[in-house]
């Protein structure tokens, strides 16, 4: 009997890794169509294109219980998805590719600094530590010792976008014993797309652009290569085996898998775009992602009320 229980949970990392990886590569392939003259916004919604193609059949099948949550799938729509991917792509334009996800994945530190804030609910010690380590390495990320030496503006954005994660964990929170988790990221996708189309003004997007080419690593290639990138790849794929991953391993541990995210994110900056991190800010990157990590994992003890949420890993996202 352990032997299917063991390769039950080696599949479930395959898949939670798969998924990180697939991810992780979706700001290093936005930027150069960013750069090639292409809006963040207008990218966001060639993304959700994807992701509202891939989805589709989820909310189509799920469509009752939609139905009556409709305020819920509104607003995980609406800030979960298309906000959090908005705001991660306008940061990118901005500010490194890895600094603008760090800071996006502060989103489990928002969580408890509202719950400890707003509901006014006790925090665990764990949840301080995680988030002291957090804020201490974001200095190093940042290195404020220097100064303003980053884009405010692209700061504000990857901030905004941290705003959204965590409306994502709460939104996610309030669905769990409501909504099955693909109707949610189906029928949140088709919103999250509706919405962008309106905003994003598809019609006005410079098609000529995507028929040309953009540089990546140094060299020319299709814009379409990151175009499809996003969305079989990161978008496709990457939904598909997160979901895949949740569904065989405990939340805390998938969500420790979607950490590499961040690890896959700085190494294809650095691959593909020559964003380079020094070493105090590499130092930083590792403290922030253990900090927001282990404020991620915080769960109460007996006899408490939830201080913070776990994250159901890949059912989010976002980058």
């Amino acid at each position: 009997m352990p032997q299917p229980i063991d390769r039950h949970k080696f599949s479930g990392l395959a898949y939670a890794l798969l998924s990180a990886l697939a991810f992780g590569g979706s700001g290093p392939f936005a930027r150069p169509l960013i750069d090639a003259g292409i809006a963040p916004i207008q990218v966001t919604w060639l993304r959700l294109l994807g992701m509202a193609f891939l989805m589709l059949p989820f909310a189509v099948r799920h469509r009752a219980s939609l139905r009556s949550h409709w305020r819920l799938l509104l607003g995980y729509g609406a800030f979960a998805i298309a906000g959090v991917q908005a705001l991660y792509f306008a940061a990118i334009a901005r500010i490194p590719v890895g600094i603008a996800l760090l800071i996006e994945f502060l989103g489990p530190v928002l969580v408890v600094l509202w719950i400890a804030g707003v509901r006014r609910r006790p925090v665990s010690a764990s949840a301080t530590i995680g988030i002291a380590l957090a804020l201490l390495g974001l200095a190093g990320l940042l290195e404020v010792w220097e100064g303003m030496v980053l884009d405010p503006v692209g700061l504000l954005l990857a901030a905004a976008a941290a705003g959204c994660q965590a409306a994502f964990f709460l939104l996610s929170d309030a669905a769990r014993d409501d909504v099955e988790p693909l109707a949610l990221i189906g029928g949140g996708g088709c919103i999250a797309f509706a919405i962008m189309s309106v905003i994003a003004r598809p019609w006005t997007l410079p098609w000529s652009s995507l028929a040309g080419e953009i540089l990546i690593a140094g060299r020319t290639a299709p814009a379409m290569v990151s175009v499809l990138w996003l969305g079989l790849i990161s978008t496709a794929l990457a939904y598909l085996t997160g979901v895949a991953a949740v569904r065989r391993l405990s939340p805390p541990v998938a969500g420790g898998v979607a950490y590499l995210e961040v690890v896959v994110a700085i190494v294809l900056a650095w691959l593909l775009l020559a964003e380079a991190l020094s070493a105090v800010q590499l130092t930083g990157a590792a403290v922030v992602a253990l900090g927001a990590y282990i404020t991620q994992r915080a769960t109460p003890e007996a006899g408490e009320q939830p201080e913070a949420i776990a994250a159901p890993s890949s059912e989010k996202r976002y980058g």
